[in-house]
């Protein structure tokens, strides 16, 4: 009797957190640190996790630095070994929260948010404020943002020889569909 009453707790639990719990593992990030009339410097990263609760407004977002990808793989191995040190550093996360959330304010329409939050890269953590347009879409809460970094804010150290090649402000986008 007593198992049973452990399952039904379990299952009266497990149920409730999907409710107010909603993720993806599948979202993306695109930053690009070009200079115009240089090799475009732009890489995606389409395995990018993100739980949000709808209750809340909390967000975490981890993307892994090693699924950046290039399109030049000697840029890519530069990137993550002399630039964001990928094996010492191998996650960006950001952990945030979203001002005045209530998921059922949303609609199919897009609506601006402000997020406000910690995004922790290379071993430094800023305070970050991003605006974000959400809204519903197909069974699920879409989030997209346009922010940007300056990689000299997290030490992330550019090479004389190609300093006039890669931008120090890095213009970042993410895309996450959430269920």
């Amino acid at each position: 009797m007593k198992n049973i009453f452990l399952v039904c707790l379990l299952l009266i639990m497990t149920t409730n957190s999907a409710q107010i719990k909603m993720l993806t593992k599948t979202g993306k990030i695109v930053f690009e640190a070009s200079i115009p009339s240089f090799e475009e410097v732009k890489a995606k990263n389409e395995g990018v996790t993100c739980v949000l609760n709808i209750k809340t407004g909390e967000i975490a977002i981890l993307a892994q630095i090693k699924e950046f990808r290039f399109k030049v793989a000697l840029m890519e191995e530069h990137f993550n070994q002399n630039y964001i040190n990928s094996d010492r550093y191998p996650k960006a996360i950001f952990k945030g929260k979203l001002e005045n959330f209530k998921k059922s304010d949303l609609s199919s329409k897009e609506r601006d948010y402000y997020i406000k939050g910690k995004l922790e890269l290379h071993g430094k953590t800023q305070k970050k404020d991003i605006l974000a347009k959400i809204r519903n879409k197909n069974d699920g809460i879409e989030i997209v943002s346009n922010f940007t970094i300056n990689s000299e804010d997290f030490n992330i150290y550019i090479p004389p020889i190609v300093k006039n090649k890669v931008s120090n402000i890095v213009n970042v986008r993410t895309e996450l569909f959430i269920k």
